[in-house]
């Protein structure tokens, strides 16, 4: 499964050599493997790299295990290098020949479906998941006292979770502390897994009360909640928190692309358009570079010092190298904000935003 790290070993290689970077949809729902295998060959048929094709055949034929909704591979023979990672999310076919593996569309399906947490909570526990790419990665489960309501004027002694101490107090006490619990393994269980969103369900009250007690540094990354039964099966749950997850998405993309629009208007903290942003880009001052899904553009680039520009240039005016002509300079400005630690966000095809043509971005100063 693609991580955080496998991304960040993607941005650091560099070939001396040509590298293939195939895209391919499998999503069973739209054919079987034989359509796939047809579609991969017609993807790659004019591609001059023949070991690196075959490589990738000879993968798809015997190796691949047809699990997921997509497959990325990135291939260099010369060099030894092959990597494939299957992927429970569809994506575009797409075919790249670069020095680098192309990884724009891996940066997108991370920061879009990479690290969701969900915790189901009622008034005697909670159920606890971390999806990473519409996958189950880990769950844990916490069960606690239970909750009776306590006749008047007298007590219980009900066995709990405590190794049988006394229930003392109301239904409201045991409720707090049973969710006390929760979330105590819950923020244990997020920090371990590196978790990028909260998503809370149950019902209304019981909801409120789990948000209250997180702590503040996992309030602020829960992006919604919804009702749901705390038997859920696993595929009801990430079918839920998928749903919510695209509609925060959604939004939170809408929100920023306003925003670049504001301060780039004003003259303050963003730039918009592509020669500004692949300005401040080769400046090193993104902090957040937001494009349009699909969006591309040709460019130079320098062979010595990686200097890059969406306009023909004869010589590199920083180091006087010989450029390059690329097929897409967005790409080498997605690994640069990367690489500097800058984040990079997608827009989706169908979202307008007044004054957001393509591309934009948040800047550090």
């Amino acid at each position: 499964m693609l991580s955080d790290r496998d991304l960040q070993r993607l941005l650091n290689y560099q070939a001396n050599h040509s590298i293939l970077s195939v895209y391919l949809n499998t999503d069973p729902i739209e054919g079987n493997a034989d359509f796939y295998k047809l579609r991969l060959r017609s993807l790659l048929k004019e591609t001059d790299l023949s070991e690196d094709v075959e490589a990738i055949l000879r993968f798809i034929d015997h190796k691949h295990d047809w699990v997921g909704r997509s497959v990325a591979i990135f291939s260099c023979v010369p060099e030894n290098f092959f990597e494939s990672f299957s992927l429970a999310v569809p994506l575009r076919d797409r075919v790249r020949i670069s020095n680098r593996p192309s990884v724009k569309p891996l940066a997108d399906v991370l920061d879009s479906f990479g690290g969701y947490g969900v915790v189901l909570v009622d008034k005697q526990g909670g159920r606890i998941f971390i999806f990473h790419l519409g996958e189950l990665q880990e769950q844990e489960g916490v069960v606690g006292e239970s909750v009776r309501r306590l006749k008047r004027g007298g007590g219980s002694q009900v066995a709990g979770r405590r190794g049988g101490e006394k229930q003392i107090g109301n239904i409201d006490e045991v409720t707090e502390r049973n969710m006390r619990d929760v979330v105590e393994v819950a923020a244990h269980f997020f920090a371990e897994n590196h978790v990028r969103r909260v998503l809370i369900g149950g019902t209304d009250d019981n909801v409120a009360l789990f948000r209250n007690l997180l702590p503040k540094s996992y309030q602020s990354l829960v992006i919604g909640t919804f009702p749901i039964s705390m038997t859920a099966s696993h595929n009801e749950v990430l079918e839920k928190a998928m749903e919510i997850g695209r509609e925060a998405e959604y939004h939170r993309e809408a929100l920023m692309a306003n925003a670049i629009v504001t301060g780039a208007a004003k003259g303050r903290g963003a730039v918009v358009d592509l020669e500004k942003t692949i300005s401040a880009v080769r400046e090193g001052r993104v902090q957040i570079l937001l494009f349009k899904d699909g969006y591309q553009a040709p460019g130079d680039r320098c062979k010595e010092c990686g200097y890059i520009s969406f306009q023909p240039i004869e010589i590199c005016p920083f180091c006087g190298g010989e450029p390059e002509r690329i097929p897409d300079v967005v790409e080498i400005a997605v690994r640069q904000v990367m690489q500097s630690g800058g984040e990079v966000e997608v827009l989706q095809k169908d979202m307008s935003i007044p004054g957001f043509d393509k591309i934009g971005a948040l800047l550090r100063y």
